[in-house]
């Protein structure tokens, strides 16, 4: 089975979100570990099904290096990102993980990415799961 980790902070929504198209699109035939950078967002995470959570710095730092796959918003990988909540530390581990990385390019730093367009979330997570979870021969239980 596969260990998906969805990271998120402040408020956890991009994570929870990302975590019910997971479950309605491969029910339980992956197991989801939600990280959250404080205990609301893993609180959020963890109503949203997943399987388990964790938070804080050193739940992300030990994790982050045995899963198969890391998604989250692209902030995850940015020091003092989420108005401080992501310390150099967690950036460094999940950059540094072997895991496959999925980055969500929605976050509020003074940080832009050159010929990206705005795509609202729904549509990046139905992306994200087309496009890059059918490469880690995750097949889900029904269509799409």
């Amino acid at each position: 089975m596969k260990r998906i980790c969805v990271i998120d902070g402040q408020g956890g929504g991009i994570g929870s979100a990302v975590i019910k198209k997971l479950k309605e699109v491969f029910e339980e035939t992956i197991e989801i570990i939600a990280l959250g950078t404080n205990a609301i967002a893993t609180s959020q995470m963890l109503k949203a099904r997943a399987n388990r959570g964790a938070t804080g710095e050193n739940a992300i730092v030990r994790t982050a290096e045995r899963v198969d796959v890391i998604i989250g918003p692209l902030s995850i990988v940015l020091a003092h990102a989420m108005m401080g909540e992501v310390t150099p530390r967690i950036a460094e581990a999940i950059a540094g993980s072997p895991a496959q990385k999925i980055l969500i390019p929605l976050f509020q730093e003074n940080v832009e990415i050159a010929g990206l367009s705005p795509i609202p979330l729904p549509r990046l997570i139905e992306a994200m799961i087309q496009q890059n979870l059918s490469t880690l021969s995750i097949q889900p239980p029904c269509p799409i």
